[in-house]
């Protein structure tokens, strides 16, 4: 795949991981405090830094011997981990409340690196990266450009608008999107690199399937029920 399919590819799997994500959540949060222009600014200092660490092990994985076809499943995998966390959705833990002696880009980039580190966006670069090994400053140009993206529009709609994004349809949409790489990926590993026949590999990815089907439809009904127990109580 050429750089220019790369970087749009990753640009792409970014904006949707970030969508609804809690480091969105937080941008949103900071452009009620600071101008949007001074959290964007933060938003990529911080993403730079946090996604060039993450390209790095991602390429590093990809070097060890006879790994690969193990690395590229595991890869393929996790984007379906991924749409489904999408699905289970993020929470802010207080960061947007945090006092700090520092200017609004120094806040932000601060807050933002730590929220960023183990989130999905991160995961979903080392992924990114292990899959593309020669392929490394697209994945950093990309997945830094779809989380330009993705905050941007979460302080336009939430600051701008002054309504939030509709979680429940920018969720969905996202998993689908993930969880059909992560079918696209499996399939290439099991077909491809490892010349499974396809009765087998249809029966491996049905597999996968259900237990995806099942893990999405507990997730989405625990949703509603928080929900409703939040209206209870209300």
């Amino acid at each position: 795949m050429s750089g220019i399919l790369v970087f749009l590819f990753a640009a792409g799997a970014v904006t949707l991981a970030e969508m609804g994500d809690k480091t969105q959540l937080l941008a949103m949060a900071f452009a009620g405090k600071y101008k949007a222009s001074k959290v964007l600014i933060g938003v990529f200092i911080a993403t730079v830094f946090n996604h060039a660490l993450a390209v790095a092990a991602g390429n590093y994985i990809t070097r060890w011997e006879g790994a690969q076809v193990w690395i590229q499943g595991a890869a393929a995998l996790s984007f379906i981990f991924f749409g489904l966390w999408t699905i289970r959705g993020d929470k802010l833990d207080g960061e947007d409340k945090k006092i700090s002696k520092f200017g609004p880009i120094m806040t932000v980039t601060i807050a933002f690196f730590i929220a960023e580190l183990g989130d999905k966006t991160q995961l979903a670069t080392i992924a990114l990266a292990a899959q593309f090994p020669l392929s490394p400053i697209p994945i950093l140009m990309g997945t830094t450009t779809g989380m330009i993206i993705a905050d941007g529009i979460g302080i336009i709609i939430g600051v701008v608008l002054g309504r939030r994004i509709p979680e429940r349809m920018v969720k969905l949409v996202s998993a689908a999107a993930f969880v059909l790489f992560g079918f696209i990926g499996c399939y290439q590993v099991a077909a491809i690199m490892l010349g499974i026949a396809l009765p087998i590999v249809i029966a491996i990815l049905g597999l996968i399937a259900a237990i995806t089907a099942i893990s999405a439809y507990i997730l989405m009904k625990n949703e509603i029920d928080e929900q409703q127990t939040g209206e209870e109580l209300a």
